[in-house]
Order: C-alpha cells, then sequence, then structure tokens
C-alpha cells in the first residue's frame, strides 16, 4: 500500500477472537473496476484524558516522566516499538498503528493540573517518546505547542526525540527554554538514503531535512544530537559512519545508538517488510537478529533490550565509539537540564529539598 509501512492489520494479542482480514476474494468488487484505493486516510479521535504524564522505572531508559500526545504515529516506521501498544486500544499493531490515531486535545490543561499538585516533583519530562510528538496532525492540532507553552510557562525542563521536520515551528519555545538550561533535542536519524527511508519511515522527513533540523536547532542555541536507531543487520548498519559524519557536520553534539526491537507483534510486521523489500536477505537479516537475542526474535531483558548482545552487537558499539569520539560526540544519553528554576505562575517556586 503506497505511503503506508505495511498492508497488515494483525490481530492484536488481547482479542480472543480471530480473524482473517487479509484474505481478498474479491466478492465485494467488479474485477475490471480499478478505482480501490491503494491508500488509508487517517482517522483521529480525541480522547480526554485524566492524566497527562507518564511514569516509569525501567534502569535503561534516561528519564522516569513522559508525555505523549498522540496514540499511533502516521510517520508509518515499520520498526517502531511502540506498534503493540495499539493492542490496548483494541485496534492493531499494523496498519491501524498508522491510521486511526488518538489526540489528547485537553493534554496542556491536563498537564497544568499536575505541575500544580503541592506534591510534585520536578525531573524532566521526555515529549513524545512511544510515538512522534511532531508527527503530521501536530501541523493542525498543535497539542504539542500547547505543552511546550505550559512548559516554558512553569519553567520546566524538557527533551524530545523526533524525525518531524515540523519541530522547526516551535523554535521559538524550544529555544527560550534553551537559554534557561531546560531543553534539549534528540534527531531519529536511521538512513542518508532516501529509497530506504521512504520504505521504512514513509511518511518521515527525508535525511536530508533531518539535518536541516539539526543545523537550524544549533543555530538557535538548542542543544541538540542524534540517535542512531535503530541499527537493522544488513540493512542500514553499513551506513553508521556515514550517518555520525553527517550529523557532526550539521553540528549535532551527541549521539546514542539503539538495536533494533521486536517485541510482540513487531516480529510478524517486520518480516512480512523484509520479504516485500528485501526477500534475498531477509533470511540473514533474522538469523543475526535472533544471534543477538538469545535465538530468539526478541528479549526485554533490562540492560540488554537496547543493544542485544554478542560479537555482532559488541562490533556495533566498538564501531559507533570509535567514530563519535573521533567526531567528538558526546556519548551521555542527555544534556543535564535545570530542575531548579521551576515556578508555577502564581510565583510560587518550588523547594530545591
Amino acid at each position: 500500500m503506497k505511503t503506508r509501512a505495511t498492508p497488515l492489520n494483525p490481530q492484536n494479542r488481547f482479542q480472543p477472537i480471530a480473524t482473517d482480514r487479509q484474505y481478498d476474494d474479491g466478492w465485494y468488487r467488479d474485477p475490471a473496476d480499478d478505482t480501490c484505493p491503494d491508500s488509508l486516510a487517517t482517522e483521529v479521535v480525541d480522547e480526554q484524558v485524566r492524566t497527562i504524564i507518564s511514569r516509569n522505572q525501567s534502569p535503561d531508559i534516561p528519564f522516569d516522566q513522559s508525555i505523549n500526545p498522540y496514540r499511533g504515529c502516521e510517520h508509518a516506521c515499520i520498526y517502531c516499538f511502540a506498534r503493540p501498544t495499539h493492542a490496548y486500544w483494541d485496534m492493531s499493531p499494523g496498519l491501524d498503528f498508522e491510521t486511526r490515531l488518538i489526540a489528547k486535545p485537553n493534554a496542556a490543561d491536563q498537564l497544568r493540573r499536575e505541575l500544580d499538585k503541592p506534591g510534585y516533583r520536578v525531573s524532566p519530562i521526555a515529549l513524545g517518546m512511544n510515538t512522534d510528538a511532531y508527527q503530521p496532525i501536530e501541523k493542525q492540532r498543535e497539542i504539542t505547542r500547547d505543552i511546550l507553552k505550559v512548559l516554558a510557562e512553569y519553567r520546566h525542563p524538557v527533551s524530545i526525540i523526533t524525525k518531524g521536520a515540523l519541530i522547526l515551528r516551535d523554535l521559538d519555545l524550544l529555544s527560550e527554554l534553551a537559554d534557561q538550561g531546560l531543553c534539549s533535542v534528540r534527531v531519529s536519524l536511521t538512513t542518508l538514503d532516501n529509497t530506504l527511508k521512504r520504505q521504512m519511515e514513509p511518511r518521515t522527513a527525508a535525511p536530508a531535512t533531518r539535518l536541516k533540523i539539526i543545523r537550524e536547532l544549533t543555530a538557535a542555541g538548542v542543544p541538540n544530537g542524534i540517535i542512531l536507531g535503530p541499527v537493522i543487520p544488513f540493512i542500514n548498519d553499513h551506513e553508521i559512519e556515514a550517518i555520525l559524519e553527517a550529523a557532526a557536520g550539521a553540528g549535532a553534539q551527541r549521539a546514542s545508538w539503539i538495536m533494533l526491537r521486536l517485541p510482540l507483534e513487531l516480529d510478524e510486521l517486520f518480516q512480512d517488510w523484509l520479504q516485500r523489500h528485501f526477500p534475498q536477505r531477509a533470511g540473514h537479516v533474522m538469523a543475526r537478529i535472533q544471534d543477538l537475542r538469545g535465538g530468539k526474535s526478541y528479549q526485554s531483558r533490562w540492560g540488554e533490550r537496547m543493544t542485544g548482545t554478542g560479537p555482532y552487537a559488541e562490533l556495533v558499539r566498538q564501531r559507533f565509539n570509535r567514530k563519535a569520539r573521533s567526531l567528538g560526540l558526546g556519548r551521555h544519553e542527555a544534556e543535564p537540564l535545570r530542575t531548579d528554576l521551576f515556578q508555577r505562575p502564581d510565583g510560587e517556586q518550588m523547594p530545591l529539598f
């Protein structure tokens, strides 16, 4: 299906009755009729949320608070680890994840309520960690921008990961936060190959546009870097050094990497994608992935799930570190952000202890 990463819409794991929605016997249309669309429009429904800040205690994630303005993601990255979460909303992690989105229009108001609670403890909020806060529907909805306005008003630290060029719309807010040591950005940069980008991430910004994002963030004084992730064996791993060089040349200050993860339904979706786009190497790719994951498509153990284990994982680590070091790219996950400036609009400033 054009402009979408997958034509599949597999049953989600919580549905007790499975139906085969992939089989088409053509009963509903005349075979001579070629008007059947080759793409699907995005559907968006609103959710009035009761809480907006999610919290986690995972030891291999460098934040404990996050906000996701949207569920599902129109960027349609085939490798997205968030796809299986769509099953919680009785939808498929496949095509539904890309086309049936949930927006949270009251996110900014709810954030304000949570920040006003007497017991709130300040720590950086990671924005758009599960699904991209700057996916295409943000252009009309502006939920992410409204959240940033609240964070700027409260002088609250925030970090952002995105592959969407729409982030440049908010340079005014980002630079205001950055001037106070309250903001950092990571651009997800997975390939410099436009053809591969269109296959893996059909509705994301082009590689050259992502480098432009880095240049403009740097010019505006916003600390930034890249996440080279996921690294996919025999698909984009040969680009590691070139991606780091391009990022450093654009002004990125930091870089990190993540190995491909295939939890739950994502395994089926990714393997189907491999067979459609890279049939001759699909077996080699999956064999290497299984080497990284103890003979399985995925292992979720903390400390290993982001990188995998074994000789190949170590080789990627060494290649990445050697090149990043030679380019002066910092190896820390994130810049330290200030937490001592938090102040509610009524003038109440949080105590340091």
